[in-house]
């Protein structure tokens, strides 16, 4: 992204009492994503399977979904709102149409310029200087509580490279996918600190500090 910095932001550094979690759905071998993902199929071969904890035994784990729709305002990737790496395609809302699940606002990274968007319930702003930017702007649009890092991999290891992530909190489904969207790139020097965990018949959900 363009202006990534991995020096903290400015207003980061000031204002602490704001949480930064980056929360998201892991394979046992590391893949948020399986191989070739497309518009047909945006999270790859097999990789609906990462995420069947959430739909076929939400009974089960509805304090963790709970918790994904509790921040508020969340920061994301492109890939993660839609598809493509050019200019933007202004008919395009979000994989999730008119309705997305967020009900706060939603910062978007990408290289290209684009209005704001309203949708039911969200404001939907682009950011294309950098992942510093973004997080100010989230922080300025919340009033106390938590930003989630929805993601994907190159997101949320962005920020824990800058040391803007407070907690990583991983759903571990039980799939192997082989290839895709690598999470743990880069991330070999980091230290973890487990704060909670909790098993399902179809994730274990995990927490870490992070201590670098």
């Amino acid at each position: 992204m363009p202006g990534n910095s991995i020096e903290p932001s400015r207003f980061a550094i000031i204002n602490r009492m704001t949480k930064i979690i980056a929360d998201i759905t892991v394979s046992l071998d590391g893949f948020v994503a399986g191989p070739e993902q497309s518009l047909d199929n945006p999270l790859g071969k097999r990789g609906e399977l990462l995420h069947y904890w959430m739909f076929r035994d939400a009974e089960q784990n509805k304090p963790e979904i709970k918790l994904l729709g509790s921040h508020e305002a969340y920061i994301m990737g492109r890939n993660m709102f839609g598809p493509g790496r050019g200019e933007w395609d202004l008919d395009w809302k979000g994989w999730w149409g008119g309705e997305p699940p967020y009900h706060a606002p939603v910062f978007v990274l990408t290289h290209h310029r684009r209005e704001s968007l309203q949708l039911q319930g969200t404001r939907i702003t682009f950011v294309n200087d950098g992942i510093n930017s973004a997080l100010d702007q989230a922080r300025h649009a919340v009033k106390d509580g938590s930003i989630g890092i929805a993601g994907g991999a190159s997101t949320v290891r962005q920020y824990i490279l800058a040391g803007l992530v407070d907690e990583l909190r991983l759903h571990i489904s039980p799939v192997m996918l082989g290839s895709g969207e690598y999470l743990w790139e880069g991330l070999e020097h980091i230290n973890f600190e487990q704060i909670a965990g909790r098993s399902t018949k179809l994730v274990t959900h995990i927490s870490y500090r992070i201590l670098n």
